[in-house]
């Protein structure tokens, strides 16, 4: 195993995860709501950032398999990465010279680094099996995710400092600092993704002939059909994805709106940010905790637990009303979080047929984008049409209840079998 390359592939994990902390999860909300979206009467401007939401997940789910084909049969999976990067981090870069009133031109600007996040994603993670044996795949995997952790988590803490001591960097107010903080997500994303282009060195030799645009789209179009029709022979493995969409919808909508939620009902900024960093905290070792707990009161047990406290967050957070409500939800997230989604991943894993697990956990992937569209646009909607985002964050106790239902009715151990 090449280390210089596993440095260079889990240092795009660092460079990148600071577009979902700094801009994704925690500043960019609240600068939408409070600069970009000032003007907007009520709690318009919380509703247009759960459409803004919707509209980009919907872009990268359809954008997600035509990238994977190009993924899989380019000769250029370097070259593709690099233009994503530079779609992401200039779009971050831009947000920099965005004002009050200019909503639109950030949502679009979002929207572009969201495609660039995404879609430099799916070429990133087509390198791991070329740098890695397939015993050390879950390793170097894992040791991504934490260089993410630590990176996007280390850049956070600078801005944050920056937004609530501006004057200790020399910046002449918070404003300008938050504006700085997206600058610093582009040029940090362009910085640390040098070690990639310099250590990883791609593997043509299974590169199939280079084919036009549109063969790109007929071959995706073809692969996810098919894989559809061949998922639906697994009648348990069916059940549970269904139910999946619709939690994880839940969930998935919980973690882009908590921010501007907690800023329309009056939380301060500074308060919303280190809540995000107490949910991240949390998460890290509470993650390993509830896998552990998998272990001993088994999978569907734990899974239940967890959705179930996302029932119970969901309805206190329509009733919260200050700064110690919103950390007190904060850490109760980071408690069943990252568990919920590991246990997801280890149950689906588990009743697919191992002659084609690259290929179902594709599909996973991509439909888990599409069933992120709908929630952020419900909590919009429900929020704009009562007038209230209350209304719009308890709306989603329903993606829960019934994803828990549809999960009642899984037979895991059935499932199983069936893969087999």
């Amino acid at each position: 195993m090449n280390k210089k390359a596993v440095f260079g592939w889990t240092m795009y994990d660092w460079a990148n995860s600071a577009f979902a902390t700094t801009i994704m999860a925690a500043v960019l909300p609240i600068y939408f709501m409070d600069v970009a979206g000032k003007n907007l009467e009520g709690n318009t401007a919380t509703a247009y950032w759960g459409y803004t939401q919707s509209i980009g997940m919907l872009l990268v789910a359809f954008l997600a398999p035509i990238l994977g084909a190009m993924a899989d049969y380019s000769r250029a999976k370097k070259r593709f990465l690099s233009v994503f990067i530079l779609i992401g981090s200039i779009s971050s870069i831009l947000l920099f010279f965005t004002g009050e009133g200019q909503y639109l031109w950030v949502s679009g600007l979002y929207i572009l680094g969201m495609i660039g996040f995404s879609g430099g994603n799916i070429f990133y993670d087509a390198f791991l099996p070329e740098i890695v044996p397939q015993k050390e795949m879950d390793y170097v995997s894992a040791k991504g995710y934490s260089y993410g952790y630590i990176g996007g988590g280390l850049l956070l803490l600078l801005n944050i400092a920056m937004i609530m001591k501006p004057a200790l960097f020399g910046i002449p107010d918070t404003l300008t600092a938050t504006r700085l903080s997206f600058l610093s997500v582009g040029i940090w994303w362009l910085l640390f993704s040098t070690p990639f282009f310099l250590y990883v060195k791609e593997d043509r030799s299974t590169a199939k002939k280079e084919v036009n645009t549109k063969a790109y789209v007929s071959v995706a179009i073809t692969r996810v059909t098919a894989t559809f029709k061949e998922i639906k022979r697994y009648q348990e493995l069916l059940k549970f994805l269904i139910a999946f969409w619709l939690y994880n919808d839940g969930i998935s909508t919980i973690i882009k709106m908590a921010t501007i939620y907690g800023k329309e009902i009056g939380i301060g900024t500074n308060d919303l940010i280190i809540a995000l960093l107490i949910t991240q905290f949390v998460g890290f070792p509470l993650t390993i905790v509830f896998g552990k707990l998998a272990g001993k009161i088994g999978s569907k047990n734990s899974l239940y637990l967890s959705l179930w406290m996302y029932v119970v967050i969901v309805v206190i957070g329509y009733f919260m009303q200050s700064a110690i409500h919103f950390y007190l939800l904060a850490a109760a997230v980071g408690l069943v979080q990252g568990g919920s989604q590991a246990i997801s991943r280890s149950i689906f894993g588990s009743m697919v047929p191992k002659t084609k697990s690259a290929e179902f956990f594709g599909f996973f992937g991509i439909s888990s984008k599409f069933s992120a569209i709908f929630g952020p646009f419900i909590f919009g909607l429900v929020g704009q049409l009562t007038g209230s985002s209350r209304y719009g964050i308890v709306s989603l106790v329903i993606f829960f209840l019934v994803g828990i239902w549809i999960l009642t009715k899984v037979d895991i151990e059935k499932g199983q079998r069936e893969a087999l």
